[in-house]
């Protein structure tokens, strides 16, 4: 009994092994270059040799005329993606749940789900080529009814709409699996004691159905508010041009361009941002977590 109780424990311990060195290899690791954020990096003196320059690169960020277009662009598409796709995974998740048929069901999940499988690139290729004001569908359809044409890409004050509502339907399919998956969870008995009270299924919807995946739904908003300025670097990129540059351009879009594109190649300056927008992250979801701790709300810690 004990040797298959000490075989069992070196089992575990292996299988953790492979995942820890993954974490230190490529998460920790890496840390060691962010301290070139607090130097004037140097690729030829290299980390260790370039000269220590202290919170320079961030009060240069700091007092950079861009600095208050790139955060109220960052936390408006940020802040819009995360009101604007929390709730349509659950709606989608408790609809399923409720069809019978499963021939449709299979059909509406596999409609849903395959959007999220397109690349980045082609999803914006499609997506120009149907707001296209020429030649594209919508201005088409637009067109039947005296409408247009638009030239959506070129307005900045419709960039964050594309950008949000598109990010919801290539995800949303995919985003309710974890849904569907608590929902099949919760204890059948509570649903046939409901029906035999005469509850409809919006009642149990209310009562059994969404009390069961509110734990799951805070857990995921705390995690997707600790990545609430991720928004999405490559589809940005993809949909810029000089026309909305007013309200596309966000840190990461910035960072590539001064870290990268430009012919300064300013990595100190780069990484200065990234750390800083890193930081509001990690404050983020410190909040957001506590916050969820004094509703007596699931919390990560």
């Amino acid at each position: 009994m004990a040797g298959r109780v000490s075989s069992a424990a070196g089992n575990c311990t292996r299988a953790f092994l492979l995942p820890l060195l993954y974490i230190i290899i490529f998460k920790y690791v890496p840390m060691y270059g962010a301290q070139i954020a607090f130097k004037e990096f140097n690729v030829t003196k290299g980390i260790s040799g370039s000269p220590w320059v202290g919170f320079a690169q961030f009060e240069r960020f700091f007092q950079s005329h861009e600095f208050w277009r790139l955060l109220k662009n960052t936390f408006s598409i940020s802040l819009y993606t995360l009101i604007a796709s929390f709730p349509f995974p659950i709606l989608l998740a408790l609809g399923l749940n409720y069809v019978r048929n499963r021939r449709f069901k299979n059909t509406v999940q596999m409609v849903t789900y395959a959007p999220y499988f397109i690349s980045l690139v082609v999803l914006v290729g499609l997506m120009l080529q149907f707001m296209d004001p020429r030649t594209g569908l919508i201005n088409t359809m637009l067109g039947w009814f005296g409408a247009g044409p638009y030239h959506f890409m070129a307005e900045a004050s419709w960039f964050q709409s594309i950008y949000v509502w598109s990010h919801i339907w290539q995800n949303v399919g995919f985003s309710c699996i974890i849904f569907l998956a608590t929902l099949s969870g919760i204890d059948p008995a509570l649903h046939e004691a409901a029906v035999i009270d005469g509850a409809s299924k919006m009642q149990r919807m209310r009562h059994i159905d969404l009390p069961g995946i509110m734990p799951i739904a805070i857990i995921l908003l705390i995690l997707n508010t600790g990545q609430m300025l991720e928004t999405g670097f490559e589809k940005i990129l993809l949909m810029q041009n000089a026309l909305n540059l007013r309200s596309s351009e966000v840190i990461d879009t910035y960072v590539y361009k001064v870290g990268l594109v430009s012919q300064a190649m300013n990595f100190s300056y780069a990484t200065a941002i990234g750390l800083f927008k890193a930081i509001i992250g990690f404050v983020l979801l410190l909040i957001v977590n506590q916050t969820a701790k004094k509703l007596k709300q699931e919390s990560l810690w």
